[in-house]
């Protein structure tokens, strides 16, 4: 039995702890942060910005004489500077999700969720894994800058060396040793990139994403699923195209080598397409083409003739963009660009653009008189245009509407560099007759259609990477099934884990997302269909060029000059007036080669396994 004192004694104890627990609890209120407010977001967004442009600048700069002098030293501080900047963007990534909930204006919010996924490669919170993976992303572009192909005799090639006997070479032995040399390069690059694989998952996480391919896909104004399916709509939409184009490249080149060197399964040995990662497949025009596939002109020939050099390149792409009324570019991008490869240094020679600033802009490309450095001229100057217009945005909106749109600028007017352009830069006296037309455009689907799977293929796989579906101990054998796949390739030796294949392309170990290009792929041909229509175009698409049109220069300018400020739909409808992205636009181009190809495959096998 209690007794009553006992039971007085409880009842002040049990009162007092209650007591006591009320003021906890109101401590604890007062500790609790007030919920943040719309005009804490707006002036969070205005902080950020300002901090952005000068973190911005330092490591723009510090990134460029890495890129133009590569040593240990820059490398050092590129991997510094890069740390830096991404302790930021994660900083305030991290910081803008605490406003998810909070009521703001559009453009606010749109800069808030720009904010949560402008990181390609987030690093985790902890500081030390930070610095490792700044280092580790700093050591893999250097390694693959410096990378070259030593043969038993001595000869060292670096990777200008392999794309240039990739090109030329038809010794399907010379070509199978180098293109198998200059993987020696990435294979010591897979321990590294497994680790950073980890660390970017890690940030990604951080950030509230499942992983960092979820990260990549969820910039599309739409959810990140949605996104994958709408690149295989796209896919679907162009892949009899590309089948029709793959089934006869493979019998002129069994022609060609003999049937021995092709595969039973109906796959393209990879080191027979002229390029050492088979994206394009120009290089081997002359052994696909048949006799009435005469393009009627040799480009690099031309330009050689005409007594082109670099500088000279660089500046008739500029004159395209001047010539639909887009202003000059200032005189720091002639003083300021890396336009040919210095004799004295090893530099990344693999060609981009820069915006250092706003008024500073650049280009990065170890030019060289042909066919092929002329049109990327063109479209680096596309990014280099972008980057001029839409200048006067904030910092955040500073980018493409989507970054398909940002690669495809510059090769919507790479396209309109037709026979009637070169006619107009009298580099051909008069256009080729009609009949010339298919040589043309099979040309270009070397170019253009070969590289669509190719442009998908390369983040399916990191897709699978980031978020576990292909482990480590798979990252080989997973590239050469999607290799498979998607592009109807196969190796010409043996690969095993050993290998990283992957790394051999720069923008695996520089990580650049590049389902950009699968896009700009598409874009490309929607924009130039739309501008020849806004020019009054009446013709063959193909013998299309929106050269000197200033009606189709105002809509590029109001278009470029968005930026990403608003939905992408929103930038494709004010140029194309439609608000989806389309590939029927590239059927409506290749349709007389689809016509010509089905007539040269009629009798022949075509598909894969």
């Amino acid at each position: 039995m209690i007794r009553p004192a006992s039971v007085s004694r409880l009842a002040i104890a049990v009162a007092l702890a209650a007591a006591l627990a009320a003021c906890g609890d109101k401590k604890e209120e007062a500790k609790a942060p007030a919920a943040p407010t719309a005009a804490e977001a707006m002036a969070f967004v205005a902080d950020a910005e300002a901090r952005l442009e000068t973190d911005r600048e330092y490591a723009a700069r510090a990134a460029w004489v890495q890129a133009n002098f590569v040593t240990v030293d820059t490398s050092f501080l590129a991997a510094r500077a890069d740390e830096a900047s991404t302790a930021l963007s994660m900083e305030l990534a991290k910081d803008a999700a605490r406003f998810n909930e909070v009521e703001v204006d559009a453009e606010t919010r749109r800069k808030l969720e720009i904010m949560k996924q402008g990181l390609t490669i987030p690093a985790p919170s902890d500081p030390a894994l930070a610095s490792e993976l700044a280092t580790i992303k700093a050591d893999l572009d250097s390694m693959y800058a410096t990378g070259k192909y030593c043969k038993e005799d001595g000869t060292c090639l670096n990777d200008r060396d392999i794309i240039r006997i990739m090109a030329n070479s038809r010794d399907p032995e010379e070509l199978k040793d180098v293109w198998a040399g200059w993987r020696q390069v990435s294979a010591p690059m897979k321990d590294k990139y497994a680790r950073m694989v980890e660390l970017a998952n890690a940030g990604s996480r951080d950030l509230g994403f499942a992983d960092t391919g979820a990260l990549w896909r969820s910039g599309y104004d739409m959810p990140a699923d949605d996104f994958t399916a709408e690149t295989e709509r796209l896919w679907g939409q162009v892949k009899p195209l590309y089948q029709s184009l793959q089934c006869h490249v493979r019998a002129k080149l069994s022609d060609y080598y003999g049937s021995r060197t092709m595969p039973q399964d109906g796959t393209i040995p990879a080191h027979l397409l002229g390029n050492v990662w088979a994206q394009q497949w120009g290089e081997i025009f002359d052994l696909v083409a048949t006799g009435d596939a005469d393009p009627g002109y040799d480009l690099t020939a031309l330009l050689n003739e005409k007594g082109y050099d670099a500088m000279k390149i660089a500046e008739t792409g500029e004159q395209f963009f001047t010539s639909l009324g887009i202003p000059e570019l200032p005189e720091t991008f002639w003083e300021r660009s890396l336009i040919t490869k210095p004799r004295d240094r090893d530099v990344q020679c693999h060609a981009s653009a820069w915006d250092i600033t706003t008024s500073d802009v650049r280009i990065k490309m170890c030019t060289e008189v042909t066919g092929e450095d002329f049109r990327t001229m063109h479209h680096e100057l596309g990014h280099i245009f972008y980057y001029t217009n839409y200048a006067p945005q904030s910092i955040l909106f500073r980018g493409g509407a989507h970054d398909g749109f940002h690669e495809a600028i510059g090769d919507a007017v790479a396209l309109s560099t037709t026979p009637a352009y070169l006619v107009e830069l009298g580099l051909l006296d008069k256009e080729p007759d009609a009949s010339a037309d298919t040589g043309l455009l099979l040309k270009q689907a070397l170019d253009k259609v070969a590289f669509l799977p190719f442009g998908l293929m390369v983040d399916r796989w990191r897709w699978g990477v980031f978020n576990g579906e292909i482990a480590p101990d798979q990252y080989n054998t997973a590239w050469w099934k999607l290799r498979r796949q998607y592009q109807g390739l196969s190796a010409p030796v043996e690969r095993t884990e050993a290998d990283f294949d992957p790394g051999a392309k720069y923008h695996i170990p520089g990580n650049t997302p590049y389902t950009r290009y699968f896009l700009a792929h598409i874009l490309q041909f929607q924009l130039y269909k739309a501008a020849c229509e806004q020019a009054g175009f009446e013709g063959p698409l193909h013998r299309c060029s929106f050269y000197g049109n200033k009606e189709v220069g105002e809509k590029l300018k109001a278009m470029l000059a968005m930026g990403a400020s608003k939905p992408w739909p929103d930038a494709l409808e004010a140029f194309t007036g439609t608000r989806q992205m389309d590939a029927s636009a590239v059927l409506a181009y290749f349709a007389p080669l689809k016509e010509w190809l089905d007539e040269q495959n009629k009798d022949r096998t075509c598909g894969w396994e």
